[in-house]
């Protein structure tokens, strides 16, 4: 048995076509930085990312972009054996792809960046040919699956750019047409002064409540006391005449005590003094309404400055409602002005990625023609055939003889009889049991329990 397997196994290994294997690695860069975005991959996301690297490297869509490299499918012969395998169902380059995937292997190293390619075919040009492919088809589906999502949000932006530039442009139009309508200037500086007249228009009417508080207290007291009213004493023309009426007062009591009461000169001085009495009443009148005049006054200029005060408030009010709705248009307009900017932003950033065709992928070492098969292994098959050989030679040394049911032994008799050994015969004597020698001594108590031929 083990030489046969032997055999066999060299005859089959023999007869085998040979196939050879071609071998391309790549390198993958997970910590240079993105050259758009600048980000660096996270060292502790690299076995996952290496793990998804080799799924991709290995999938349908890598395949299908080998198959349109070397254009596989314009393969008259392939398409005949498509057709007969699927009856022309399913889709033609997905089978080729899938068909090229079974000889495919594609392993990582253990503590690097580096992806082994391998291709194993009957024939070696073919088979560098399509470790090479599969290694530019994995850049090539790597770039584009990078891309392909930018592009996607590319046109989003775009999209949203253009909806807010039209929301910017008509929150503009909305300033700018308030901003007419109400006469303000983007640097409206009349809302400065218009509050700077309205604190002097308070100054004036604390002023002027001041001045009429005491012009009405002057007036009060002229009412009250002509003769002793501070303006009146104050004012010169009537200090004058009562000055002049006190010397011609004193002139008469001169004249009547020199010349008597009868005296024509001292009836005169007597006329005189009443006349410039007259006057000096006649004076303190008209300072007397001149400050009475100068009250009123007064307060018609308190009343006045009021009036214009409350309606200065009212127009800084106005205004400053206003402003803040000028404020509030504004605000919407930087608002819309930011996000346009952001899309703006965004949307140059995304186009530039979906143009960026630079990847941190890069060819290690191409695959080259093998020289050597390899397959099939000849040395290997042989020993794993020596290995497999001895394991069937005792397995069928063990199943003959556990199937094997003659006698052989002493043992044997009464294991199958169910009786103890009460005696042996000595061997030149030995009998013919069941049409055959007995060729050992054989116990005297079993023979006659020995089981007969066909039992």
């Amino acid at each position: 048995m083990l030489f046969l397997t032997i055999g066999v196994t060299a005859a089959v290994s023999l007869l085998l076509p040979k196939t050879y294997t071609a071998t391309a690695t790549v390198m993958i860069d997970v910590r240079s930085p993105d050259p758009v975005a600048g980000m660096v991959m996270n060292g502790m996301a690299m076995p996952s990312y290496m793990a998804t690297q080799v799924d991709i490297l290995g999938s349908v869509r890598v395949a299908s972009r080998v198959v349109q490299l070397l254009r596989i499918s314009e393969n008259a012969a392939l398409r005949e054996q498509w057709n007969e395998a699927t009856g022309g169902r399913g889709n033609f380059e997905i089978w080729v792809a899938e068909l090229l995937l079974k000889s495919l292997n594609v392993k990582p190293a253990r503590e690097s960046n580096v992806i082994e390619v391998s291709y194993r075919n009957a024939d070696p040009r073919f088979a560098a040919a399509l470790a090479n492919a599969f290694v530019q088809a994995y850049i090539d589906t790597s770039v584009a699956l990078r891309t392909q999502p930018a592009k996607q949000y590319s046109s989003f932006f775009e999209t949203r750019s253009r909806q807010l530039r039209e929301e910017l442009e008509a929150a503009q139009a909305k300033l700018s047409a308030y901003q007419k309508e109400k006469g303000i200037t983007g640097q409206d500086e009349r809302f400065d002064q218009e509050t700077q007249r309205l604190n002097e228009l308070t100054s004036q009417l604390v002023a002027i409540q001041a001045l009429a508080v005491e012009a009405d207290s002057r007036s009060r007291q002229a009412r009250n006391s002509t003769d002793q009213a501070a303006d009146v004493i104050g004012n010169p023309v009537v200090a004058g005449l009562r000055s002049e009426l006190s010397r011609q007062e004193a002139r008469m009591r001169e004249l009547t005590a020199r010349l008597g009461d009868a005296h024509p000169q001292v009836v005169e001085m007597r006329a005189n003094i009443e006349e410039m009495r007259r006057r000096v009443d006649i004076e303190s009148q008209r300072v007397s309404g001149s400050v009475d005049s100068n009250s009123q006054i007064a307060k018609r200029r308190e009343a006045e400055i009021r009036a214009a005060l409350e309606a200065q408030r009212l127009k800084v009010l106005k205004m400053k409602e206003e402003r803040q709705a000028l404020s509030v248009l504004m605000r919407e307009v930087e608002t819309v002005q930011r996000n346009y900017d952001q899309a703006q932003q965004r949307m140059s950033q995304t186009e530039m990625e979906s143009q960026n065709t630079q990847t941190n992928i890069a060819p290690l070492t191409p695959a080259v023609e093998p020289i050597e098969p390899s397959g099939p292994r000849i040395i290997l098959n042989m020993l794993m055939s020596v290995f497999l050989g001895l394991l069937l030679a005792v397995g069928v040394a063990v199943m003959r003889e556990i199937m094997d049911r003659r006698v052989r032994s002493l043992e044997d008799i009464s294991s199958l009889v169910g009786m103890p050994v009460m005696g042996v015969l000595p061997a030149p004597r030995g009998r013919r049991l069941a049409g055959k020698s007995v060729s050992r001594d054989l116990p005297v108590g079993v023979l006659a329990r020995l089981p007969k031929p066909g039992a």
